[in-house]
């Protein structure tokens, strides 16, 4: 009779944060490419430049969405890494939508009116770093996936190894017994007990 070790716990696999993580990271890439097809790099950093869908873009813009977006595609490699990409989305897209709250009007000052608008933010874009936001919280806390691991042989007794069982007469289960080097049958052991019984 083999003796089982204790069962192991582990992560299992690619995890969920690794997934989320690289599809943000290519959302955001296809974003900036597009984005910068549509714009070029004429006007690097104007407060009014062009549009993609309803997102006020401009080149600088564009770069920094494809620096988000490479930096999610190779951070989900890992799933540590991918937690850390959380917590960097959470707090940059968190910072422009501050920014942009501001730039925007919503706030009764604006205390960024010194920096402008580099990255021609409008009230659209508020709404998309708002949930970039909130999926990098997500991303940040998101528990890992756990695997428990099969019990394994003792590797002794997994190699024909002595096991932790004794027969009646004290003699240790596969052991040489002492005359002639034959094993014991566990059957002779329940006939002399049945005999002792008897009498």
């Amino acid at each position: 009779m083999t003796r089982p070790t204790e069962a192991r716990m582990s992560r299992g696999g690619l995890q969920p944060v690794q997934v989320l993580a690289g599809l943000i990271g290519l959302v955001y890439l296809a974003i900036g490419i597009i984005g910068m097809i549509i714009t070029g790099f004429g006007g690097f950093a104007d407060a009014s430049h062009s549009t993609l869908w309803v997102f006020s873009i401009n080149p600088l813009h564009n770069v920094f969405h494809i620096v988000i977006g490479v930096l999610g595609v190779l951070m989900a490699l890992s799933s540590g890494l991918a937690r850390t990409y959380g917590w960097v989305l959470l707090a940059v897209f968190g910072i422009l939508l501050l920014w942009g709250l501001a730039v925007t009007g919503v706030f009764a000052g604006n205390p960024v009116s010194g920096l402008g608008n580099p990255f021609a933010l409008d009230a659209a874009d508020n709404w998309l770093h708002l949930g970039t936001a909130l999926l990098g919280l997500v991303l940040a806390v998101m528990p890992a996936r756990k695997k428990i691991s099969a019990p394994t042989r003792d590797e002794h007794d997994a190699a024909g190894g002595v096991t932790g069982r004794t027969d009646i007469g004290g003699t240790p289960a596969g052991q040489a017994g002492e005359a002639g080097g034959r094993r014991t049958p566990r059957t002779a052991g329940r006939r002399l007990w049945r005999r002792g019984t008897a009498h």
